[in-house]
């Protein structure tokens, strides 16, 4: 049997042979930062036989998000909600889904459901969804394994097919057309700043983009800016929804995938090997179908 010492050995140089770089390209000029401080030394989380062992996986979400994670008669659903829900299921045990809040930024969410947990009730799980993948980012936190990527998310713009019947709308239209976005998010920074000279009277700001794609229903606004998968959701058979060319937009894509506690590698390669599955077979596109939403497959594994 392979020590866990010469997987990640042999992991890390797989990666390095499919970049196409050495494998300390990457996070060569990373400082590495210092330990953290008024933390316990025992690890915590569970490996991947605990978990096999006791029956269950505990999976952290966002809630009141989406179609992504949100409750629905007062159980947790939504795709991220299935995802684990697969993962549970080809591990042999059952998933423990908790909807928990969004933290300050994703630095805070980590430390709070990965490798520290909160200063005030719950506790960190096995494994958290929807953690959008950064490289630069990954070098920095060192307590955390980001894998199993398994969607690349856009920015993009719903509108109403009766105002916009022939063109579809582009950013520069909402200098004079009414468009909705959810308050202090990248869609609100980018509009804010492209429309600067001309004000921003048309940008009309709700508590959320579901809110913003209701407004959109009713007439409120002629369009909706913000991430495909939720405006998606959010059509109706008077809406539709396309990606336009976003100019000096500096994060218009992402990719999205799991988080897991830097010490549990055979359970993050676990993971990473069942959804990389799920995408090849057809079951990972069967739930983005489920809830309207167009899958898209990383580009890189």
């Amino acid at each position: 049997m392979m020590t866990l010492r010469a997987i990640v050995t042999a992991c890390i140089a797989a990666l390095a042979l499919a970049s196409g770089h050495s494998a300390e390209a990457r996070c060569k000029d990373y400082v590495p930062q210092p330990k953290p401080q008024n933390a316990s030394r025992d690890i915590v989380g569970a490996d991947i036989d605990t978990i096999i062992d006791r029956g269950y996986i505990d999976v952290a979400v966002y809630e009141d998000f989406a179609p992504w994670s949100f409750e629905l008669a007062g159980k947790p659903a939504g795709i991220d909600v299935d995802i684990a829900n697969l993962i549970a299921e080809d591990l042999g045990v059952k998933a423990s889904v908790y909807l928990v809040e969004a933290g300050e930024n994703l630095d805070a969410d980590l430390r709070n459901w990965i490798w520290k947990g909160p200063i005030v009730g719950g506790a960190v799980k096995n494994v958290m969804m929807h953690v959008p993948y950064d490289s630069d980012f990954a070098c920095r936190i060192e307590q955390v394994t980001f894998t199993g990527t398994y969607h690349e998310e856009g920015i993009a713009i719903a509108y109403s097919k009766p105002a916009y019947p022939d063109e579809k709308p582009v950013p520069a239209y909402f200098r004079f057309d009414t468009v909705g976005v959810e308050n202090d998010s990248i869609a609100d920074f980018y509009l804010t700043g492209l429309l600067v000279r001309s004000g921003d009277d048309t940008i009309k700001r709700y508590r959320s983009t579901s809110d913003a794609m209701a407004a959109l229903a009713a007439g409120e606004v002629m369009a909706v800016m913000g991430p495909k998968a939720q405006l998606e959701y959010g059509l109706t058979s008077n809406t539709d929804v396309h990606e336009p060319p976003l100019p000096n937009f500096s994060v218009g894509k992402w990719t999205v995938g799991t988080a897991i506690h830097f010490a549990y590698k055979p359970l993050s390669y676990t993971v990473d090997d069942i959804i990389f599955s799920a995408l090849q077979d057809g079951r990972m596109k069967a739930i983005f179908d489920n809830y309207g939403v167009t899958l898209s497959p990383p580009k890189l594994r």
